[in-house]
């Protein structure tokens, strides 16, 4: 995985998100070249997973260009351009299931490695 991408699923991560996958969606659509795909408990989890993610990525210089979802907290979009997040509360991505709808899309699962001491 690219390092952005690594540091942004490391971020979910890090705040209990589960089912993190990376869709390669170049060539399938023209607004970004990756999605990735979280799922949350409960709308207090998506937001600080999307404050988690909005962190890490600023101490890279990544910022939003938009954010969208956020009050409501059940589907929480972070658009950074190349790369969209989409951080779901389990009804919701079950619901939108994005997971079916872009299946032509490569995918990659994340899974933490661990291999840090923090």
């Amino acid at each position: 995985m690219e390092t952005n991408i690594e540091i942004i699923c490391k971020a979910l991560s890090s705040k209990k998100s589960v089912l993190i996958r990376v869709l390669n969606v170049r060539g399938l659509t023209s607004i970004a070249d990756d999605f990735i795909l979280a799922t949350t408990r409960n709308k207090k989890q998506a937001q600080a997973a999307a404050d988690e993610v909005e962190e890490k990525a600023g101490e890279i210089g990544l910022h939003p260009l938009r954010r969208e979802g956020y009050q409501e907290g059940d589907w929480i979009l972070l658009d950074f351009g190349d790369v969209i997040v989409h951080i779901f509360t389990d009804e919701e991505r079950r619901r939108y299931d994005f997971d079916t709808l872009w299946k032509e899309a490569p995918v990659e699962e994340y899974h933490e490695t661990g291999d840090d001491n923090e």
